[in-house]
């Protein structure tokens, strides 16, 4: 055992000295888009027209289908903040900034045009979604970073601390109730007329990402193994306590709607577990937030101490080029949905005209759990050879566009 973490964390330390990355960033990153993908094949694949974590009606393989997949927003908001901290350590505050700006208003253009069109194939398309939320993030970040990194640490912590008091206000129907709906509630707005959809308010997930730009800092200490370790199994007890006890940290469950609410014991063990696991992601609840980056400090702990073992070079490859690979996987899995459609002799049209959502499935379309994951193998695979040709490609220009894609 000793031989082989020994063998792990040398091809580590030697990946970082050759290629200035740092392979456990890459590896987590790139973790967090296969991950992902599972998701998003099921949303396109399945033929299912409820929510995995409706309690009554989901089971256990469908929802850990599901709650796997939650790891991979707060990971990569946390990534994408230790991200910049790696960035700005090579140059000026100003240029750190400038390209915080720049990155971020791009992709906020990108969640309306290209990955917006990959959801429906159709444009445009109004949703403040994950890449949305990054980009804004990341323009925030950009005037953040000029605090001292302490106020910074606790203006965030603060935040991800505290938003959960600010769950019971719902905003009205005024002219400026779309302010708050962007910055805190999940839900539909209308902003000069123009109607479109919240999923990822900007206000907790931009704290997640500065709160993983002060975590870079941290990272430049000696003793960061026993740091990490101790942080995320801080990080996991305070779950399981608040989430036992329902102290604070969860938003109240809503009538008519699938918030989960307290916990409270089922009829069954897996119902019950079921529900331990099931927290707020929209917006993120501070239980939500340490459920799954307590965990994933775990994994990071893992890696940093033994390093990565030869068989993750794949997804390393995965987490060097994540935007090429999100954008991507969209239009992949949205083309092969009607591909497979066609060749089921199931409704497909629909895939064409805007169409994805569970809820507006036509009758006899879809698949079971088995072949969803299938599917998510094959896209895997064309992706992996797909990234790293644009990896390799990204290596040999080293374009300054292309630390935009």
């Amino acid at each position: 055992m000793g031989s082989l973490a020994t063998s792990g964390a040398t091809v580590s330390k030697q990946a970082e000295v050759s290629t200035g990355r740092i392979p456990s960033i890459d590896f987590l990153r790139g973790a967090v888009m296969v991950i992902m993908a599972i998701d998003h094949t099921r949303d396109f694949f399945t033929n299912l027209t409820f929510e995995p974590e409706s309690l009554s009606q989901t089971w256990t393989a469908l929802f850990f289908t599901r709650w796997i997949t939650h790891f991979c927003a707060p990971l990569f908001f946390f990534l994408a903040g230790t991200g910049a901290f790696y960035y700005g350590m090579r140059r000026a505050p100003s240029a750190a900034s400038k390209y915080l700006v720049t990155r971020g208003l791009w992709l906020i253009a990108v969640e309306f045009t290209i990955v917006g069109t990959a959801w429906t194939f159709k444009a445009p398309w109004g949703f403040f979604g994950v890449i949305w939320c990054l980009g804004a993030s990341m323009v925030v970040l950009a005037a953040l970073v000029r605090l001292p990194l302490r106020w910074l640490a606790g203006l965030s912590a603060a935040i991800v601390l505290l938003h959960d008091l600010a769950d019971t206000y719902r905003p009205g129907s005024g002219d400026w109730t779309w302010i708050w709906r962007i910055l805190h509630v999940k839900g539909g707005v209308n902003i000069f007329g123009a109607h479109s959809f919240v999923l990822f308010p900007l206000l907790p997930w931009c704290a997640v990402m500065a709160l993983g730009f002060c975590f870079g800092a941290l990272l430049q200490r000696p003793d960061k193994q026993k740091f990490i370790l101790r942080l995320g199994i801080a990080l996991t007890l305070a779950f399981v306590i608040l989430r036992s006890t329902n102290i604070y940290g969860n938003p109240p469950a809503l009538p008519g709607g699938v918030t989960p609410g307290n916990f409270h014991v089922q009829p069954t063990l897996a119902k019950t577990f079921i529900l331990f696991l099931d927290t707020e992601k929209y917006p993120p609840s501070l239980q939500f937030l340490l459920m799954t980056l307590g965990p994933s400090l775990l994994v990071w702990w893992a890696i940093e101490k033994f390093g990565l073992p030869r068989f993750a070079r794949p997804i390393v490859v995965f987490g060097r080029v994540p935007f090429f690979f999100y954008v991507l996987h969209l239009y992949l899995i949205h083309a092969l949905a009607v591909l497979v459609a066609i060749a089921f002799h199931q409704p497909y049209s629909w895939l064409l005209h805007g169409g994805f959502w569970f809820n507006d499935l036509p009758e006899g379309y879809g698949h079971g759990l088995g072949f969803i994951y299938l599917m998510w193998a094959v896209v895997i695979v064309i992706l992996y050879f797909s990234c790293h040709w644009f990896a390799r490609m990204k290596e040999q220009k080293r374009a300054w566009w292309l630390s935009y894609l």
